[in-house]
């Protein structure tokens, strides 16, 4: 599998040389490549990135009118293509958009009016998310009074990076702890963006809710109690979406939202069926929940799974399972595999570990198994 970081390449450096030269009269272009690719191979992604900015942002006129006139001479022609999209001998787009948003943000936090027309140009052409950030973290308000009216914008990555580049957690950005503190501002924004016609906007709309729901859960509960009043099946699927980790944890309020009550049930189970694990297998185990209600009932089951931590505690992460609507006396048996196996996100420690069950946010049964780590 080709390693991520190649996603800013060589190639890509030679596209820069060969666009910059075409706008800078007395531009050296062996010595810009050189200067990047004598570097370029030993780099992770961000560092590759950052490396070609600064190359290109000392490469350019010093003037910022001037400087950004150039990059978006350089911008490919064609808009509204995906992150995928590499770039050539038209223009910068894709992965490109990556070093170029960087110089943006380098020199022209000074003036905001500038900066935010070239990244929505640049936007189109990947994404700006990262970009947009500190332009937020010096001037919150002046940034968001410029992307208010993008949420009308034909462009669907424009309509995105109000959502997305305005998330208070944005993985791999920086944190906006002004909206982390008060995301009141950009209710607004999400608001006008709920019954966006493109899943693309409407997912980022639900991931920047539960960004705010790691903070404002009461918030993100109430909110989702009243989109889904009258709800489309689209503006369904993103509240579900944004109160996912809610949902796991149980949340009162988030679950009255979706109209699920406290259980009335008994439950057998969970019981492990495995209970000796070898690292690198699977842990099985089963369960049984018969209705005690007189009336339907839905439920959502979910599974815990208490991992051993380093100091020999245990530490619970839940899994999603499944969704059912029991019937009064109803009887159901359910039996699921997890795979214990190598992954990025978690390291694991021989020992006692345990499954768990969650049912409508409540938790019931708790059942042991020995993780063996031979093999690791």
């Amino acid at each position: 599998m080709e390693p991520f970081k190649n996603n800013i390449s060589p190639d890509l450096v030679q596209n820069l040389g060969c666009l910059l030269g075409r706008h800078l009269p007395d531009f050296d272009r062996a010595a810009y490549e050189a200067a990047i690719l004598s570097k370029l191979h030993d780099l992770e992604l961000k560092q590759r990135a950052r490396l070609i900015a600064d190359e290109t942002g000392r490469a350019l006129p010093e003037a910022l009118p001037e400087k950004f006139r150039i990059l978006l001479a350089i911008l490919h022609p064609v808009e509204n293509e995906g992150v995928d999209r590499a770039s050539d001998g038209q223009g910068i787009r894709g992965w490109g958009m990556m070093p170029l948003g960087m110089v943006v943000t380098d020199y022209g936090l000074g003036d905001f009016d500038s900066s935010f027309a070239l990244l929505k140009e640049m936007t189109k052409r990947a994404t700006a998310e990262f970009e947009v950030r500190p332009f937020l973290a010096k001037d919150q308000s002046r940034a968001l009074e410029i992307m208010a009216p993008w949420v009308n914008d034909p462009s669907v990555h424009v309509r995105r990076l109000v959502s997305e580049g305005t998330r208070p957690r944005l993985p791999w950005g920086m944190r906006l702890n002004q909206l982390v503190e008060d995301p009141t501002p950009t209710l607004p924004l999400l608001e006008a963006l709920k019954d966006d016609p493109e899943e693309y906007v409407r997912r980022s709309v639900a991931n920047h809710l539960n960004d705010i729901a790691k903070d404002h859960p009461d918030l993100v509960a109430e909110i989702a109690a009243r989109w889904l009043k009258g709800a489309d099946k689209p503006r369904e699927k993103l509240v579900r979406h944004a109160c996912r980790s809610l949902i796991k944890q149980g949340h009162k309020a988030t679950l009255e939202a979706f109209g699920l009550k406290p259980p009335e049930i008994a439950v057998a189970g969970p019981e492990v069926t495995t209970r000796t694990v070898t690292y690198g297998s699977s842990v099985a185990f089963q369960v049984e929940i018969r209705s005690k209600s007189p009336q339907p009932q839905d439920l959502v089951i979910d599974y815990l799974v208490h991992f051993k931590k380093a100091n020999g505690s245990l530490s619970p992460k839940v899994f999603k399972w499944t969704k059912v609507k029991l019937a009064p006396g109803q009887t159901l048996s359910l039996s699921r595999e997890h795979a214990i196996r190598p992954i990025t996100t978690r390291v694991y420690y021989g020992g006692t570990q345990a499954i768990g069950l969650r049912i409508n946010g409540q938790d019931f049964g708790y059942s042991k198994f020995e993780l063996v780590m031979t093999g690791n």
